[in-house]
């Protein structure tokens, strides 16, 4: 004979509430809204709810009458493991992270990587509000950002006329890094580059590349660069400039050693972010090049490691960058029209750059 199944079920918030006397309100308020019940009345809903099981509103439920998802979404068209790696990344995350602690969110990362064009996770992310982290313009994943009913702030790039960003003049700041070197004599140069758009180009940037490139941070970068160098007759079309698409130290090593395969005489190194940096240091160090005796190396960014290093750089504030494009969004509601948030940066010189060698040094040292 079968024995009978006995299932215990879970309390609901009606019997719940039944069980105490109360209404459903009152036992809802008790999570959601505690500041509405004395400490005495939302403990003896919590202890009962406990004793008998119920789990808490169910958090589906709750969005779908509020319409209201409770957290804040931020696109980073990279695989997930780079916001944990990259140390501008990491800033930007901590930022953001802050400010939707502050206002009593969540924070719902939405990866996806830059080889592949399925959108399905932007569709699927319950969230209020998407912070975009520096996209390309053609991007298919910001593009089905923009369908979404929803606040949109982008970090960094692109720049669109109809939503909020946050970011840096990229143009000016590299633009004390150009001044620098020439500044010190630097006239034959080299550039290492982040990558310049969705399709996967790890060699030498033509100047078409380089002028229609969609991730317009970087077009932004070298345009500053070429200008700059223009002022003292350095043709940049000649410039080597080596893209990578990967942002590794181990790519920016690859990097220096291409660009100094082809052109070894370049006095100078510069790098769109320290990233490129460290690697281009270590790729001189494996040559025997000191620095900045035998070759200057500059960077971008400002990060822990290149502070250590002694780069030459530009430091941005990229904790309170995120943190001002999540409070952006938070603060959406209350703007009508789409702000820009400029942040300041800082020429950091250190000690990775040096007037080229003269002649006579070349020929008889040291």
């Amino acid at each position: 004979m079968a024995q009978s199944m006995h299932v215990r079920r879970s309390a609901t918030l009606a019997s719940l509430a039944a069980e105490l006397g109360v209404s459903r309100t009152t036992v809802s308020n008790a999570y959601n809204r505690p500041d509405q019940l004395s400490p005495e009345l939302r403990r003896r809903v919590l202890e009962t709810a406990r004793r008998l099981g119920y789990p808490g509103p169910d958090p589906v439920a709750r969005s779908l009458r509020t319409r209201k998802a409770g957290a804040v979404g931020l696109l980073l068209t990279e695989n997930l493991s780079y916001a944990f790696r990259d140390p501008g990344a990491v800033g930007f995350l901590e930022g953001v992270a802050l400010a939707c602690e502050e206002a009593g969110l969540g924070l719902l990362l939405v990866p996806a990587s830059p080889e592949r064009e399925d959108v399905a996770a932007v569709h699927k992310a319950g969230v209020d509000g998407f912070v975009v982290y520096s996209v390309p313009a053609d991007d298919p994943h910001l593009a089905a950002v923009l369908e979404r009913p929803v606040p949109t702030v982008v970090a960094d790039q692109p720049e669109l006329d109809t939503v909020d960003r946050v970011g840096i003049d990229d143009g000016a700041a590299i633009s004390g890094i150009a001044r620098h070197l020439i500044e010190l004599g630097h006239r034959r140069v080299g550039v290492l580059c982040m990558r310049l758009d969705r399709d996967r180009n790890d060699d030498f940037v033509p100047m078409q590349r380089q002028r229609e490139a969609h991730f317009h941070v970087q077009r932004a970068r070298l345009a500053a660069l070429a200008n700059a160098f223009g002022t003292v007759a350095v043709d940049w079309a000649s410039v080597p400039v080596v893209e990578r698409f990967d942002h590794t130290v181990a790519n920016g090593a690859s990097a220096a050693k291409q660009l100094l395969d082809r052109d070894p005489h370049v006095t100078a190194l510069i790098c769109t972010s320290d990233i490129l940096a460290l690697g281009a240091l270590t790729e001189a160090r494996r040559r025997g090049l000191r620095v900045p005796h035998d070759l200057t190396v500059t960077g971008f960014d400002g990060i822990a490691d290149a502070e250590r290093a002694g780069l030459t750089t530009v430091r941005q504030p990229v904790l309170a960058k995120g943190k001002a494009a999540g409070e952006l969004l938070i603060n959406a509601a209350e703007h009508a029209k789409p702000r820009v948030v400029t942040l300041e940066t800082e020429l950091v010189i250190g000690t990775s750059s040096a007037a080229p060698r003269t002649t006579e040094e070349r020929w008889f040292g040291p």
